[in-house]
């Protein structure tokens, strides 16, 4: 699949039926393309199975929930509708997007309680969404946008306003010839990228920040769980900027990261070590067992 995203031949699932791609489309007074009222899921399908599906579909309708929204479909339902588009597009890998919003109705305002909340369920075929970093490791440049409080917004929510900073420092961090950005969170602790988590190696030890500000990702939780199967050490705790410094190692989690190796955020130098290939490895070993 080529050209842009609204410009393309396929099928998206769309309030309960599939329909041609171009044909997804939604009204101008669409509520959250004004207030951000969406929650979303991106999930990777391996050789015809979507890996961690209905742990997706759960924290969706979660996410929806902190929204104070109600998903219209079941987990199930939610399953099926995933898999109904990967079959009419006759895809067996690709990358899955669910998004569940609230549109055009008879408010028009902050309040949206008697707008309708719809879904759609999206795909295409990604390959590394880092490029060629997998082999050598991403640049991350440093945002200085930080993730905030959760006092003031629902950070267990994968909820697409939470995003606005993230896409505002991975532009600032292209810009300056990087694939990502590190961002702090609001007390100044190491925090994540603009759309992964982040997990760093120290004398064969691996510590990753507390997700206590911002989403404690599927493929995070994955990964820490098949380190300490493996008897690996992780440490899940604050981390200071200061400490970038002292790590050997770096890598980088997500759906569509994957497990991606880091070889440079800001000044601070990481290999591309044995631990790290090891974890990415297995990782993709367990995705397509």
């Amino acid at each position: 699949m080529t050209g842009a995203y609204d410009d393309r031949d396929g099928k998206i699932w769309m309030d309960g039926k599939l329909i041609e791609w171009r044909d997804a489309k939604v009204h101008i007074l669409t509520h959250a393309l004004h207030y951000a009222s969406a929650v979303f899921e991106g999930e990777r399908c391996y050789d015809g199975k979507i890996f961690k599906g209905v742990e997706h579909s759960q924290r969706l309708r979660h996410s929806a929930e902190l929204l104070d929204m109600e998903v219209p479909y079941s987990v199930e339902e939610i399953e099926a509708a995933k898999y109904a588009m990967l079959k009419a597009n006759g895809w067996t890998n690709a990358y899955v997007r669910v998004l569940a919003w609230r549109g055009a109705g008879d408010d028009m305002g902050v309040s949206a309680r008697r707008n309708p909340v719809r879904m759609a369920v999206a795909g295409w075929e990604w390959g590394n969404y880092y490029g060629d970093a997998k082999m050598k490791g991403a640049k991350l440049d440093i945002s200085k946008w930080r993730r905030p409080d959760p006092l003031t917004i629902p950070s267990a929510a994968k909820a697409s306003g939470l995003y606005m900073i993230c896409t505002m420092s991975k532009h600032a961090a292209e810009a300056k010839g990087c694939s990502d950005a590190l961002m702090m969170d609001y007390r100044g602790y190491v925090a994540e990228a603009t759309g992964a988590n982040v997990f760093f190696v120290k004398d064969g030890e691996v510590h990753t920040p507390l997700p206590d500000c911002f989403l404690n990702g599927i493929t995070r939780q994955t990964v820490i769980a098949m380190m300490r199967e493996k008897g690996i050490t992780v440490h899940e705790r604050h981390i200071e900027p200061v400490e970038l410094a002292g790590f050997e190692q770096c890598w980088l989690t997500g759906t569509a990261a994957e497990v991606t190796p880091v070889g440079q955020i800001g000044e601070f130098r990481f290999e591309v070590g044995a631990l790290t290939r090891d974890v990415a490895q297995s990782y993709e070993k367990l995705v397509r067992a």
